[in-house]
């Protein structure tokens, strides 16, 4: 079997002088790359350890570091850039107390929204089926510039480089969108196609802060992917007017299931909660519980140091999700919510996603979360945290008399709170855990 590795040598030797990464003023050709990996990649060798922990960064080095594990045959584990000396300490002890499959290539810590951090075991096989599946599905092209703005211990943008490497396309790394003219100062440089995955949450910023840029771009944007969280509906169709020619990818996609399904929502069908049908080496089903359940070589092998959750959730050659939904007729997959976000008001069954989306379509809303909050009368009652837009009054008489014509009676929140910010994870999660304390 063909690894990750194998194909950036062959793009080595024959395109070797074909810029393989950028970053900032830096970059770096096919032929110094692999160099830099195989050089490397020998040091690892010497290292008695079988895994590398290491903080990821937005940098050609931290790639170098990556191939170059993967060349030796350790298991890379890359963690957020700014982990804590205790955090690192405590993720290495765990891992050097447990044997790793000799199969697992890389271990992804969870970002610990839902419960404890979870380390998730990927096989080198799994790396190149995701990859598959992104290409056949995207229409990945050896032309192609693929531009990187999420942190690279996360699968959503970490498995980007996957099929940009498999195809012999050039990888741009820029810092987030913290700057934001630094984001879009790549979608200028002399690529005719151009494309980038980004959560939610920033394509959000774009659309309230770089609009004429992104219409000015248009022309040269091939498409864009999103994931890790739901897009509301709002969105979905600002992007589309804005982009009409560009390709709008909602996939579906976790740490342990990999890259499953995607839909192209600026084609026929600008749904929220719709992802498409499976992709090459993936198929899904519905359990009798109405959750979301993943086959295919895709999978996680497992979470470390912890068999029983493994078995749990990956047992008769399918991975089992929280995730609710349904599959349509055309068999395209719906999300509508995770299982143990659902809030229970007065015996209803309430998705704090289904209410978020009313809210996002507010015009003076710019973020928002909806919670649950106890009530000395009612028991449980929703309450709404909101962030006005800037320079925008938010009234909330207002918003609560908007709601009600969006929502059932039981779905409107009883409280408003109005925040500056809302706690998200850093790969543009809601960290819904933040307000359960």
């Amino acid at each position: 079997m063909m690894c990750l590795e194998d194909f950036l040598q062959g793009w080595s030797e024959s395109c070797p002088s074909k810029v393989a990464i950028i970053c900032g003023e830096e970059t770096i050709t096919y032929h110094e790359l692999w160099e830099k990996v195989t050089y490397r990649s020998l040091e690892y060798k010497q290292k008695e350890s079988n895994t590398l922990v290491i903080r990821s960064s937005q940098t050609i080095d931290f790639l170098v570091s990556y191939f170059a594990c993967h060349q030796a045959r350790k298991v890379i584990v890359p963690l957020e850039a700014d982990c804590t000396d205790d955090k690192f300490a405590t993720i290495q002890y765990e891992i050097n107390a447990c044997q790793i499959p000799s199969n697992v290539a890389d271990i992804l810590y969870t970002t610990g929204t839902t419960g404890r951090q979870k380390g998730i075991m990927i096989s080198h096989k799994a790396i190149v089926a995701n990859a598959e599946n992104l290409l056949s599905a995207m229409q990945f092209t050896s032309e192609l510039l693929f531009v990187i703005s999420g942190p690279l211990n996360h699968i959503g943008s970490l498995s980007k480089i996957w099929p940009t490497i498999i195809v012999g396309a050039t990888i741009n790394i820029t810092a987030g969108m913290k700057d934001m003219n630094a984001f879009l100062h790549a979608f200028q440089l002399p690529y005719n196609k151009i494309a980038t995955f980004l959560v939610p949450s920033s394509i959000r910023m774009l659309l309230q802060f770089a609009k004429k840029e992104l219409a000015v771009l248009s022309e040269k944007i091939d498409f864009i992917e999103t994931g890790a969280a739901p897009i509301i509906q709002t969105d979905m169709e600002a992007l589309c007017r804005l982009l009409p020619h560009t390709r709008l990818y909602n996939t579906y996609a976790s740490t342990e299931t990999g890259i499953i399904c995607t839909h192209n929502y600026n084609s026929n069908c600008c749904i929220a909660g719709c992802l498409g049908k499976p992709m090459k080496h993936s198929s899904i089903f519905i359990t009798t519980e109405g959750n979301v359940a993943c086959k295919g070589d895709t999978l996680m092998e497992g979470y470390v140091g912890d068999d029983a959750l493994t078995l749990s959730v990956l047992h008769d050659e399918a991975l089992f999700t929280s995730d609710q939904g349904w599959i349509d007729a055309e068999g395209r997959l719906h999300l509508s919510g995770r299982s143990d976000d659902i809030i229970n008001i007065g015996g209803y069954k309430v998705n704090p996603i289904e209410v978020e989306d009313a809210v996002f379509s507010f015009p003076a809303v710019a973020d928002c979360i909806c919670t649950a909050a106890p009530h000395s009368v009612l028991g449980t009652v929703l309450n709404l945290y909101v962030v006005p837009k800037d320079g925008m009054e938010l009234n909330k008489k207002a918003l609560s008399i908007y709601l009600q014509q969006k929502l059932e009676h039981y779905q409107v929140p009883q409280l408003y709170t109005i925040v500056n910010h809302i706690e998200r994870t850093y790969n543009g999660k809601l960290n819904r855990k933040y307000y359960q304390r």
